[in-house]
């Protein structure tokens, strides 16, 4: 067990530093960037499909989206108006790390982007253990999924620095305690950052492009000109 226990301490160790070096390199561009988790079907191409025309005026976005397979939501991104949109296939991990995203580094032109949406793997276990690099770490959880998914994944609410709730449409008619689910976010994550908001139909959507853009402006150096 010893020796297991120092394998994992060396994988997360080296992961660490690499996550270092990639908040190194964004910082050099003046990018601001997030790492965007959530578990499967909870939203986030649609939140990034959402968020991007609201930011086309104001910041360049690109987008990395990390799969299992498929280009997908690589696709979608590109559609909905990402500067550049790099997919990343894990082939079979269920998380995104460090060395994934530096090769997505590698592969986008940073003096041309303003801010970096990271989409991991859709997980609510393996992504919260492996730092990227990124500046902001945004759970999206959703109506659908239940009111109990803080009980059962602290590791991952505990983690992160804001929290979005979609599908808010859906409350009246999916058996959700909101109360319940808030009490078990603020045990885990005191004053944590939250934004309940429907993709489907804009509501809450606001207070979400607001936070991003106050936090990109602040570490931006390449806004559009004229904007």
């Amino acid at each position: 067990m010893a020796e297991r226990i120092s394998v994992v301490e060396n994988i997360l160790g080296a992961n660490d530093r690499l996550a270092q070096d990639n908040r190194a390199r964004l910082d050099a561009a003046g990018v601001f960037a997030v790492n965007l988790m959530a578990s499967p079907g909870a939203g986030k191409t649609s939140l990034i499909e959402q968020t991007l025309p609201r930011l086309a005026q104001k910041f360049r976005v690109a987008v990395v989206d990390g799969d299992i397979a498929t280009s997908i939501d690589a696709d979608r991104a590109a559609a909905a108006g990402a500067s550049a949109a790099v997919q990343i296939n894990t082939g079979g991990e269920c998380h995104l790390d460090a060395v994934m995203l530096q090769q997505a580094l590698n592969r986008l032109d940073l003096s041309a982007a303003d801010l970096l949406i990271v989409e991991n793997v859709g997980n609510l276990v393996c992504p919260a253990g492996f730092a990227l690099g990124t500046h902001k770490s945004v759970l999206v959880a959703s109506i659908p999924e239940g009111d109990d998914k803080p009980y059962k994944y602290p590791g991952m609410y505990r983690g992160v620095d804001v929290l979005v709730i979609n599908k808010m449409d859906l409350l009246p008619y999916i058996n959700f305690r909101m109360d319940y689910f808030r009490a078990g976010v603020e045990a885990l994550n005191p004053g944590l950052v939250t934004f309940p908001l429907s993709c489907r139909t804009g509501e809450g959507l606001d207070a979400w492009i607001n936070w991003l853009t106050q936090h990109a402006t602040r570490n931006t150096q390449h806004l559009i000109p004229g904007t």
